[in-house]
C-alpha cells in the first residue's frame, strides 16, 4: 500500500496546526512512501525537505530515480547534518559543537 498524507491523517494534522509551512520528511521506500508524501504535500503548497541520507529504498535506482523525481517537482533535498544544523540556527546554538559530533 502508497503510504501518503491522504491515508496517515497526515492533513488533517497539519490543518489543525496551520503555522506549519515547511515538512521534514525521511524513512524507507523513498520511491513509494516518501515519494508520494512529498508530491502530496507540494501539491498542498508546504515546502518540503527530504534527508537523503536518512532514506532507503531496496535498490539505488529507485532511491536515485525518487530523489530525482522529488527535486523536479520542488521537493529541497539536503543531509541530515545540514538539516540538524540549520534546525540549531547557527553557531551560536549552545549546544552547535556536540550536535556536529
Amino acid at each position: 500500500a502508497v503510504v501518503s498524507t491522504q491515508s496517515t491523517g497526515v492533513q488533517s494534522y497539519l490543518k489543525e496546526n496551520d503555522k506549519t509551512n515547511s515538512v521534514v520528511l525521511f524513512g524507507i521506500e523513498a520511491h513509494v512512501c516518501i515519494q508520494q508524501t512529498a508530491l502530496d504535500l507540494l501539491t498542498l503548497g508546504y515546502n518540503v525537505h527530504v534527508v537523503v541520507d536518512a532514506c532507503s529504498s531496496r535498490t539505488d535506482t529507485d532511491r536515485a530515480f525518487a530523489f530525482q523525481r522529488m527535486r523536479q517537482a520542488g521537493a529541497f533535498l539536503t543531509t541530515s547534518e545540514s538539516m540538524i544544523l540549520g534546525l540549531a540556527g547557527g553557531s551560536d546554538h549552545p549546544k552547535f559543537k556536540a550536535l556536529q559530533k
